[in-house]
C-alpha cells in the first residue's frame, strides 16, 4: 500500500513538474513572437509587393518564389514547391455600373464581377431587375416574371447571428450558384448583395459555379450601399433599369505551386504535422485577412521552433496551399501526391479565418485523439484563448480525411472578418501586429504540445 502511494505520489510530481515546464514553453512563445516583427514585415512584403495574386495569375508566382526564397533563407531542413494545375480566370477592366430610373435619372453604384463569371461584352448589359430574396420566391414567381430581366439577390447576412460565419454560410449560395439557378428562368443576368455585415461601398467578389446545362449569364456582386440603394429606388420605380459592363474572362489552365517548407522530426519524421494556408487571394485587395495571415503564421510556426532551439519529434511543414480560393486544386494535389508517397499525416491544422484575436481552436477526427487534444485548453486559457470545440479544419486540409488525420483550424474572433472578405479593404493596414502575432504563438504551442504528448 505505501509502495503504490509512493508511485502515485512521484508520477503526480512528475506531471506537475512537466506541466510547469510545458507552462513556460508556452510563455517563451509568447514572449518571442509578440517581441519580433519578422512574421509582420513578412506579411506587409506579400500585401504590398504581391496583391492581385488570383490563381494562375504572375502576381501569384511570385508570391510562391518570394515564399518559396523566404524558407529557404530561414536554412530549414527542407523547402521545396509542388506543381498544381489551376484554372485562370482573369477579372479584365475595372467593373462599371449604375441605375437608370426616369424618376431619379442615373446613378452610380460599386459592383464588381463573382469570380469564374463570364463578362457582359464591351457594350455592358442593360435590362429591367427583378428583386429576390430567397431561391423559393424565384421558384414561386417563375419564368414569366425573370424571363430578360436581371436578378437581384438581396438578402442581407443575419445580424442577430453571433457566429458570422453561420450567417455567411447561410447566404452563401446566391453567390455560388445564383447565376445558375437564375438563368434556367431566362435571367440575362445577376446581382448579389455582398457577403458581409458591413454597410460599406466594398463590393465582395468570391467564386461563382455555372451549371454546364444552362446558358452562362455574368454575375456581379453589389456593395451593401448599393444593394440599399437599388431596393429603394425599385421600391419608388419598378420599371427602372440596371446597366454593368465586365470583361472577365476564363483562359485556358496553368501550371502553379504549392510551396512547402520542412522542419525534420527528431524521432519520427516519417509522420508529418501539417501547417498551412492559402497563397492565393482575390485581387479586389491585398490578401491580407484571407490568406496571407495564414501562410505568414504558418511560416512563423517553423521560425518560432528554430528560434527556441525545440526539435520537433515529427516533421512539421507549413504549406502554402495553391487556388483555395476557385478549384481547390492544391489541397487535392497536396493529399494525392501524400497518397501516392505513402506519407503519414499525424494532424492538420489551416489558419484561414484571419488575424483577429484569437479565441480558440476547433478540431475534428477520431474521438480520442479530440478528446485528447481538447484537453490542452488549461495551457492556453491564461492567453484569454479558451474556445476548443469539436469540429474544425479547412477546405486545403479537408482531402487528408482520407487517412484518417485530425483536421484543426485556429478560431479568431471573428465579428469584424467579413468587413475585409473578398473585398478591397483586405489590406495589410487591417492586420494588428499583437492579434497576428497572439494567433502565430497559440498555433505554434497548440503544435509543440500535440508534438511532444503524443496526441
Amino acid at each position: 500500500m505505501k509502495l503504490k502511494l509512493l508511485l502515485f505520489v512521484l508520477i503526480a510530481s512528475r506531471l506537475t513538474t512537466y506541466a510547469q515546464y510545458d507552462k513556460g514553453m508556452i510563455k517563451q512563445f509568447f514572449d518571442a513572437a509578440l517581441t519580433d516583427r519578422t512574421a509582420y514585415e513578412n506579411l506587409r512584403v506579400l500585401c504590398k509587393e504581391h496583391k492581385g495574386r488570383i490563381t494562375g495569375s504572375p502576381e501569384a508566382e511570385k508570391a510562391v518564389e518570394y515564399t518559396y526564397n523566404l524558407m529557404k533563407e530561414m536554412e530549414l531542413d527542407n523547402v521545396f514547391k509542388q506543381s498544381v494545375q489551376v484554372p485562370r480566370w482573369v477579372r479584365g477592366e475595372t467593373e462599371r455600373a449604375h441605375i437608370n430610373s426616369s424618376k431619379y435619372g442615373q446613378t452610380e453604384v460599386p459592383v464588381t464581377a463573382l469570380g469564374t463569371s463570364i463578362g457582359t461584352g464591351n457594350e455592358g448589359l442593360l435590362a429591367s431587375v427583378i428583386e429576390l430574396r430567397s431561391f423559393a420566391e424565384m421558384e414561386k414567381v417563375g419564368e414569366a416574371s425573370i424571363k430578360g430581366k436581371i436578378v437581384f439577390f438581396n438578402e442581407p447576412m443575419d445580424p442577430t447571428l453571433i457566429n458570422t460565419f453561420a450567417a455567411y454560410g447561410a447566404v452563401g449560395a446566391y453567390r455560388t450558384t445564383g447565376a445558375a439557378r437564375a438563368a434556367k428562368y431566362g435571367a440575362v443576368g445577376v446581382v448579389v448583395r455582398s457577403l458581409t455585415t458591413a454597410l460599406d461601398d466594398y463590393p465582395h467578389t468570391g467564386v461563382m459555379h455555372y451549371d454546364q446545362e444552362v446558358k452562362k449569364i455574368p454575375a456581379v456582386a453589389i456593395s451593401t450601399n448599393g444593394a440599399d440603394i437599388l431596393h429603394k429606388l425599385l421600391q419608388d420605380d419598378p420599371e427602372l433599369k440596371f446597366y454593368f459592363r465586365t470583361t472577365c474572362q476564363n483562359l485556358p489552365d496553368v501550371v502553379s505551386h504549392n510551396v512547402i517548407g520542412e522542419l525534420r522530426g527528431s524521432e519520427y519524421p516519417d509522420e508529418i504535422i501539417t501547417v498551412g494556408g492559402h497563397l492565393d487571394a482575390w485581387e479586389t485587395g491585398e490578401g491580407a485577412h484571407d490568406d496571407g495571415v495564414g501562410c505568414m503564421q504558418s511560416i512563423e510556426v517553423l521560425r518560432l521552433f528554430k528560434q527556441l532551439g525545440i526539435h520537433p519529434k515529427r516533421t512539421i511543414r507549413a504549406v502554402m496551399f495553391m487556388d483555395e480560393e476557385i478549384a481547390q486544386s492544391g489541397g487535392k494535389v497536396y493529399a494525392n501526391e501524400a497518397d501516392e508517397k505513402g506519407e503519414q499525416h499525424y494532424f492538420a491544422l489551416e489558419a484561414d479565418r484571419g488575424a483577429l484575436v484569437p479565441r480558440g481552436f476547433g478540431v475534428s477526427g477520431p474521438e480520442e485523439r479530440v478528446e485528447n487534444i481538447l484537453a490542452l485548453k488549461k495551457y492556453f486559457e491564461p492567453y484569454g484563448i479558451s474556445e476548443f470545440k469539436r469540429g474544425g479544419g479547412g477546405v486545403d486540409i479537408s482531402p487528408l480525411q482520407r487517412f484518417g488525420t485530425p483536421l484543426s483550424s485556429c478560431i479568431p474572433d471573428d465579428q469584424r472578418y467579413f468587413d475585409f472578405h473578398h473585398s478591397g479593404s483586405d489590406t495589410f493596414e487591417q492586420v494588428n501586429f499583437r492579434e497576428f502575432q497572439m494567433g502565430s504563438a497559440a498555433i505554434a504551442s497548440f503544435i509543440y504540445l500535440i508534438d511532444k504528448y503524443d496526441l
